[in-house]
């Protein structure tokens, strides 16, 4: 594995994946898709000064960002197919374990454990350009339908998905 992150990091020169749904403050972190397989993603992001912390290095916001991203991503890679797209998902818990400091360019991988038809469980690692593990995530997601939009852009009432999406939380 530790090889694979390190030929997309340095020396690969593929264009990144095109993220299956639009998702603001992804593409405003400049996160990259590289590997969208079946219960697997990889998401790539070069850190950059508004990024880190006040010992220079990233903040564990930005981490943990990245971590629901990638697991969200490999939950999303078994459903993919389903009529009506890509299913959104809301995170419905996340357990982070910061192991060093992050610096650099970084690689977040999600795998999905185990998926039933309305929740999905998840792990994903953060590491950094030599391939060392600067975080490790747990999560638990919940599959459903995006939030209806009236005609003005704002989000409907689409009870599922409202009450799956806590407040100041969730995936995408």
């Amino acid at each position: 594995m530790a090889h694979d992150f390190l030929r997309v990091m340095t020396a690969d020169t593929r264009a990144p994946l095109k993220f299956a749904l639009d998702i603001p403050f992804v593409e405003a972190l400049g996160m990259r898709l590289w590997r969208f397989e079946p219960g697997l993603a990889e998401i790539g992001l070069e850190l950059g000064p508004t990024m880190l912390n006040s010992w220079q290095v990233a903040h564990g916001g930005v981490l943990m960002t990245l971590l629901d991203v990638a697991m969200a991503h490999a939950a999303r890679s078994v459903r993919e197919g389903d009529p009506g797209g890509a299913p959104g998902l809301a995170t419905i818990e996340m357990k982070t374990s910061f192991l060093r400091a992050a610096e650099g360019s970084l690689m977040a991988t999600g795998t999905l454990l185990h998926a039933t038809t309305k929740i999905a469980f998840c792990e994903g690692a953060v590491r950094d350009a030599t391939g060392a593990i600067c975080a490790h995530a747990t999560g638990t997601f919940k599959f459903v339908r995006a939030l209806r939009r009236s005609h003005a852009g704002a989000p409907g009432t689409d009870p599922d998905a409202a009450a799956a999406a806590p407040a100041g939380g969730g995936s995408d």
